[in-house]
């Protein structure tokens, strides 16, 4: 069946996502004023706010999705605990509810399958995919369903989802001199709204705006505007080209803090075995589809392809020499500096090679590029 062609089924409207997702917008935007007419800019409030924010969107993106949906990575069971704790308050669903439609999202991409499908359309995949009862049968996840406090969680949702959202905050900014309601209004609803949306903007924007840098194949995409709306998030095709990595924006300069967040569990001992794609995977996924690019703007097939091998070439000499080196590192030490040396000298002229052979491409592609922008 194609995309954009589901069969409709008779469908339960949910209406107790329908109230919540449509009168908390009017609420904040009476409360919120209201709030700041009655007692200013209190600063202390907005600190803890954005402390709540960040704790709650990390709570899903490194909780959530990265390690509960994808398991990307192991955590240690306090930290596991806390994800689910703060991820109640979210009000984004159970943690199986939620993990259980996203690995069908990844499965089914774009198809009848996704239950946020965005060809049928940027506001059904954003929000009102959730207004409605969705009759496929399905079967939770069984390492999900293992887990007691995952199961402790979906048994009394609503409860623990309406004390951290709403009542927690509303508790500690009483505690510190702000007013009981005020959290509630601030740190318990605003916040919800704006957390909300912001995820929301995964399966929504995500799938909309920016480059399908590593494949077609889907319409998830690379974003960098998503990216800082969604704690890294929006580096999207990479993450459906390869989803059981642990990062979304691979190179250092790629705003990502849950992939920071992780790479720090890791280093204070709560996170191990952080899966990491090969860079020569993702390199050779992204020269396809520059090389596609090119010859549709023109470019010689033939000399695309020679640039393209060069690379290849030098990257899997490269890394040939490289797990020589560490796997004979011990018998190069017994026999002495000279085959070390000589063996780090391969390396960097095979680093070299590389190098130029991608600096080549590079070349080649911005003069294309040119070239057909003048066209």
């Amino acid at each position: 069946m194609s995309a954009g062609n589901k069969t409709e089924f008779p469908r339960k409207i949910l209406w107790h996502n329908v109230l919540f997702m449509t009168i908390l917008p009017v609420v904040c935007a009476i409360t919120t004023p209201l709030y700041i007419y009655n007692n200013g800019f209190q600063w202390q409030m907005w600190v803890f706010f954005a402390i709540c924010f960040v704790v709650n969107n990390m709570s899903i993106t490194s909780g959530y999705h990265r390690y509960f949906s994808h398991r990307s990575y192991e955590v240690h069971p306090a930290i596991e605990w806390l994800y689910i704790f703060f991820a109640s308050g979210t009000f984004q669903g159970s943690l199986l509810q939620w993990c259980t439609d996203h690995r069908r999202h990844h499965r089914g991409v774009d198809t009848d399958d996704d239950p946020y499908n965005i060809h049928r359309g940027f506001l059904y995949a954003h929000l009102t995919w959730m207004f409605h009862d969705d009759p496929t049968p399905q079967e939770y996840p069984k390492d999900l369903t293992r887990n007691k406090w995952i199961m402790l969680q979906f048994k009394y949702y609503v409860w623990i989802a309406s004390f951290v959202g709403f009542v927690l905050p509303g508790i500690a900014t009483w505690a510190i001199g702000l007013g009981f309601w005020n959290g509630v209004v601030v740190c318990g609803a605003l916040r919800i709204l704006l957390t909300q949306h912001t995820t929301f903007l995964i399966n929504s924007l995500a799938h909309t705006l920016g480059k399908r840098t590593y494949t077609d194949k889907h319409t998830a995409r690379d974003s960098i505007i998503c990216a800082l709306l969604t704690f890294g998030e929006g580096y999207h095709n990479y993450h459906h080209s390869f989803q059981a990595d642990y990062r979304n924006g691979i190179r250092w300069y790629h705003w990502d803090p849950t992939k920071w967040w992780i790479a720090g569990l890791a280093r204070t001992g709560l996170a191990r075995r952080l899966k990491k794609v090969q860079k020569e995977e993702i390199l050779k996924a992204r020269l396809t589809m520059e090389e596609r690019m090119l010859i549709a703007k023109g470019a010689s097939a033939e000399r695309t392809r020679q640039l393209k091998a060069r690379i290849e070439e030098a990257q899997k000499r490269l890394k040939t020499l490289r797990e020589s080196y560490r796997s004979k590192k011990a018998e190069f030490a017994a026999r002495g500096s000279e085959w070390r040396q000589m063996m780090r000298s391969e390396i960097r002229s095979a680093k070299h090679e590389f190098r130029l052979a991608r600096n080549e491409w590079r070349r080649f592609r911005r003069s294309m590029m040119r070239s057909s922008a003048v066209a």
